[in-house]
């Protein structure tokens, strides 16, 4: 494979300076050596996009790319113009020209241009000229890397498609026939990201990326969304680099994950992706994901020592991929429903086990406020205090049903009150429509 590293690519606060060195110490430390940078909070890189940094922000972003280097690994630059280029405008192409300049002139490796998430239509003029957003956009991109690499031959370039999964091109999304307008068109020495059959892919399959292969002309490089977390705010994603067969890697050009917005929780996402990627034999994920978390544990140094591996197992099992818990959280949750809803002789000794089991999870999100590693307990503490009310909860219904001789039980929290407790206008919005395993919702009928 060509590249395999890390997109900073997400929606959300951008990561600092600080974090993106800790990161190129772990790239380098772990084999991964492209970083991509392209955070869709930069104005620079959408809002403004025809505007070069200034003097601070021209001097802080050589600054990365010279920390970049610094452990050997690509750096790549991405710009995305889509919103509201004219492609057939020579003002435009020469905005871009500008901005490619800027970042070629401070030693940038590679240049990416970006056209997801931007509306799937051309203007009259655009239209009449090229007859495809396609075929525009591949225009647009051939101009403009030509140009770069007469500046720099050597210039790596990449390109993302405005349909950049498969879910996407089935529903039309960028017109009829995109990827093979833009395989037909495109340079074919410009690389193509592609994000599997979904924006987020639980699995990719060798078959699904030879499909693919075959329109665009050439393999794509994988944009890893498996672990991003920006399209939900209440999650994050500490499972291992899944759903993706050793042999997959023979079909793509490379591999870069786009993780979760918040640096430090992200050991595990590049972790077990570099271990993805020099796996050789058979390939466990489970056994790769608790070898990575033994390696992560010294990271959950609390005030009063350290934090049992076990613990630390069904923590990250609560939050692990996006289509599927850990084990551990699956055992919790089926020992949770049996422990309120049970109907069986044995309902008081699954609702004692239970007790005890949400007890030990419930007293070790509080633990985790001291932990010595602040940043990543600020990065955990809002979703680990949501998933601490949640189980206290349970537990008090529990022992609510405990109490009675029968296990029918209606009981009150004092904690857990109305309004306070899964409160607010997003939560009563989410009340209005239930989802359904097979994707679809139905009207709930009660706004409360």
């Amino acid at each position: 494979m060509l590249l395999s590293g890390v997109i900073e690519g997400f929606y959300g606060p951008p990561w600092s300076q600080a974090e993106r060195a800790a990161l190129f110490a772990q790239m380098a430390a772990w084999g991964l050596d492209t970083y991509l940078y392209c955070p869709k909070d930069d104005l620079h890189h959408r809002a403004v996009w025809r505007e070069t940094y200034g003097e601070t922000d021209g001097a802080a972003m050589a600054a990365l790319v010279e920390a970049c280097h610094a452990r050997g690994i690509r750096f790549m630059y991405g710009i995305g113009p889509g919103l509201d280029i004219q492609y057939g405008s020579d003002t435009d192409r020469g905005h871009l020209r500008d901005r490619c300049a800027q970042v070629i002139a401070i030693g940038c490796d590679g240049l990416a241009l970006l056209f997801d998430d931007i509306p799937d239509r051309l203007d009259v003029t655009d239209l009449d000229r090229w007859g495809s957003l396609a075929a525009a956009q591949a225009d647009v991109a051939n101009d403009v890397v030509q140009w770069a690499r007469a500046q720099r031959g050597d210039l790596a370039a990449a390109f993302c498609p405005t349909p950049y999964c498969g879910r996407m091109v089935a529903a039309g999304h960028g017109g009829l026939g995109y990827l093979d307008a833009l395989g037909a068109s495109l340079d074919t020495s410009i690389d193509v990201f592609w994000t599997g059959p979904e924006i987020v892919s639980g699995e990719i399959s060798v078959a699904h990326v030879r499909e693919v292969a075959a329109q665009l002309r050439r393999k794509p490089i994988l944009w890893d969304n498996l672990h991003a977390n920006d399209y939900d705010g209440r999650r994050i994603h500490l499972g291992p680099y899944a759903g993706r067969r050793l042999e997959l890697r023979e079909e793509v050009r490379g591999i870069l994950t786009n993780p979760n917005t918040e640096f430090p929780l992200n050991f595990m996402a590049l972790r077990t992706l570099a271990m993805y990627l020099q796996a050789h034999g058979a390939w466990q994920e489970r056994d790769v994901y608790l070898a990575a978390l033994s390696e992560w544990l010294p990271s959950f140094e609390t005030m009063s020592g350290g934090l049992p591996f076990d613990d630390l197992v069904l923590l990250a099992d609560c939050y692990y991929l996006p289509y599927h818990e850990g084990p551990e959280a699956e055992a919790f949750l089926s020992s949770a429903h049996r422990a309120l809803a049970d109907r069986s002789p044995e309902w008081r000794v699954h609702a004692t086990r239970f007790i005890e089991q949400g007890t030990r999870l419930r007293d070790l999100c509080g633990r985790l406020a001291t932990l010595r590693h602040r940043p990543l307990f600020h990065a955990l503490s809002r979703r680990v205090w949501d998933l601490r009310e949640e189980i206290d909860l349970l537990v008090r219904g529990a022992q609510a049903r405990l109490a009675t001789a029968d296990g029918n039980v209606s009981f009150r929290s004092d904690f857990h009150l109305p309004c306070t407790f899964r409160g607010g206008t997003v939560a009563r919005l989410q009340r209005l429509l239930t989802p359904h395993a097979d994707g679809m919702f139905t009207p709930t009928g009660d706004p409360a």
